[in-house]
């Protein structure tokens, strides 16, 4: 099945390379985040958890885990999978993609429709998780090639794609949940993710060689201060990858992400039945404000990462912490709907932040000579929150039928990486 695919498309990509410079860029980055919004779905998975949990008796922990594991294959897979894309290009990669996470969706529904938790867990976890794993790097390393004179920007359009994918998904999944069943909800949603993905990835194309835009002078900009291509001023070293593996910074910088991963991803997989339990408005609302938290998620990618340039990357994780240690001690007695969402959506946008800020600190902390190498490595901080705290905050859920005591636990891991935070800054002044 590989070679056919590989015969079909590469062979199309070999033509798209002759025609590249008559491709719109912009065009290529609307491209890649069609196919991130199509992934990104995945965060708004909590509207799935009440219906799953009626429907066949499974355990808040049970439906939880497909989540853990989608986003744990996800992480394993984004940080393992670069060479495939440089291998294979990023238009055979994203075609990969949709048929994976295609087949893995609608598999999802299939385990839903047989009450199967294990084919469940595979189908939508496993197989679905390495399809988000390669649908999200095939378009990244394409953007910073066709953007050299716009690297933040290019890069920050993929993962505001990804950050929105809930914005879509969460009142769509919903609204097919009541006219139709769980498990035609999950074949139509797969359908509809293949075909969105493959038409991004039908443009996807790396530039020719030595192409650059109209205007922009790659000797000028790498020799200049904020190059893109060279360090910064601010750059403490230029370390390869097992360099930076041996410095203490590596180690605090993985903790850093990964309280501020686990946070967030504690809200998005049970933000749904969080906020029908503790405000107690309908299932309809609450898919809305999943949706809303999609919005924030994305727009705090570009957003918090933005204002970093001016506050500094270690200035606005502290800002990150600290903010949500007050936050979820509040949010287990807050019971109007209105506060409960905004509280969701600083958390939210904080983790889409702290995914856009952290290759600007690596760059800081380590240069820019092996950024991408130093940045799969940090992935896996992603992955393993993935299986950590949704499956904390659902054992909390299942065995004291409240979400209290997760939250509390969430707030003590901030005052963690709030410390961690302040010993990196030590490091990084003396």
């Amino acid at each position: 099945m590989f070679l056919i695919i590989k015969k079909t498309f590469l062979d199309g990509s070999q033509l798209s390379h002759m025609t590249a410079t008559s491709k719109n860029r912009w065009i290529i980055a609307f491209s890649a985040i069609a196919i991130h919004m199509s992934i990104g779905s995945i965060y708004a998975y909590s509207v799935y958890q009440n219906p799953l949990q009626e429907l066949h008796g499974w355990t808040n922990s049970q439906v939880t885990l497909a989540f853990s594991l989608g986003l744990f294959f996800l992480g394993i897979t984004a940080a393992s999978m670069g060479w495939f894309v440089n291998r294979y290009g990023p238009r055979l990669s994203g075609y990969v993609s949709a048929v994976v996470f295609g087949i893995g969706t609608v598999g999802a529904g299939i385990g839903v429709e047989l009450g199967s938790l294990p084919i469940f867990l595979f189908m939508f976890g496993v197989l679905g998780g390495v399809g988000l794993g390669i649908g999200y790097i095939a378009p990244v390393s394409t953007l910073v090639s066709w953007f050299p004179d716009k690297r933040g920007l290019a890069t920050g359009l993929a993962v505001f794609g990804f950050g929105g994918g809930a914005l879509i998904t969460a009142p769509v999944a919903e609204y097919l949940m009541s006219i139709i069943s769980v498990s035609q909800t999950f074949y139509t949603l797969g359908v509809f993710y293949f075909i969105a993905i493959t038409a991004g990835a039908s443009y996807l194309a790396k530039p020719p060689e030595g192409w650059t835009p109209e205007g922009f002078d790659q000797d000028v900009e790498t020799e200049g201060e904020h190059g893109p291509a060279g360090a910064t001023a601010s750059d403490l070293a230029q370390l390869t990858g097992r360099e930076a593996l041996r410095t203490p910074r590596f180690y605090l910088l993985w903790v850093v992400m990964f309280l501020n991963i686990a946070a967030g991803l504690m809200v998005l997989s049970q933000a749904s039945n969080m906020t029908q339990e503790i405000t107690g408005v309908t299932a309809a609302v609450a898919a809305g404000v999943v949706g809303v938290i999609g919005f924030f998620n994305a727009g705090g990618r570009i957003g918090w990462s933005a204002l970093s340039d001016y506050t500094g990357r270690t200035n606005m994780f502290t800002l990150f912490f600290a903010a949500q240690i007050l936050i979820f001690l509040l949010m287990p007695s807050v019971t109007n709907v209105y506060l409960f969402a905004a509280m969701l959506c600083l958390v939210v946008s904080f983790m889409g932040g702290g995914f856009a800020c952290l290759p600007a600190y690596i760059g800081d902390l380590f240069g820019t000579r092996s950024l991408a190498v130093i940045h799969g490595y940090l992935l896996t901080a992603w992955a393993l929150a993935g299986l950590a705290s949704p499956q904390m905050i659902a054992y909390f859920r299942d065995t004291t039928g409240s979400f209290a005591g997760g939250m509390y636990v969430i707030a003590g891991g901030m005052f963690v990486g709030l410390i961690a935070i302040t010993v990196l800054r030590l490091r990084i002044n003396n």
